[in-house]
């Protein structure tokens, strides 16, 4: 795994170490349901390739996607991990001391969230892809996002959305 601090954008870079130590929060989230993202054409065309192209197990979980059925939302384990193709891009990018981490060639802004899970979003990609990974699987760090890499760097172009 080729994990690095250093973005190409405006994120700051930081808190992997509070990632780690996040284990054992609680969550309140679904894990059954996720909101579809509504991207422009082009965007959802590289969805769908990046969809085609996800593994069948993230982190040794396997597949099991959220409801509404969609070719832009995904989801393994249960809790799952959800990954959402085409999200708006956060607001929290404009933030130079916005945290974020670089897993293996792919730039990711790192969000926690008032539940403790964290959420991540690419950086510097035509489209944006959204991981949550649930408070009970904050333990793995950014392991299940290497599970991601290389199907975000096959499918959606660099470039800023």
């Amino acid at each position: 795994m080729n994990v690095s601090r250093r973005l190409r954008s405006p994120t700051g870079l930081s808190a992997l170490a509070l990632l780690l130590a996040c284990g054992g929060c609680s969550s309140t989230d679904d894990a059954g349901t996720a909101a579809v993202p509504s991207p422009g054409a082009e965007a959802a065309a590289w969805c769908r390739d990046l969809d085609a192209r996800l593994p069948r197990t993230v982190d040794g979980l396997a597949r099991r996607d959220p409801e509404p059925a969609s070719r832009l939302t995904a989801g393994w384990g249960d809790p799952a991990i959800i990954l959402r193709c085409g999200v708006e891009r956060p607001a929290r990018m404009n933030d130079p001391k916005a945290d974020g981490v670089s897993v293996n060639g792919v730039g990711w802004l790192l969000e926690k969230r008032t539940d403790g899970s964290f959420r991540f979003t690419t950086t510097l990609r035509k489209a944006y892809v959204e991981v949550t990974l649930p408070a009970e699987r904050t333990g793995d760090g950014v392991g299940p996002l290497t599970d991601f890499a290389a199907p975000v760097e096959t499918s959606i172009p660099e470039g800023i959305a």
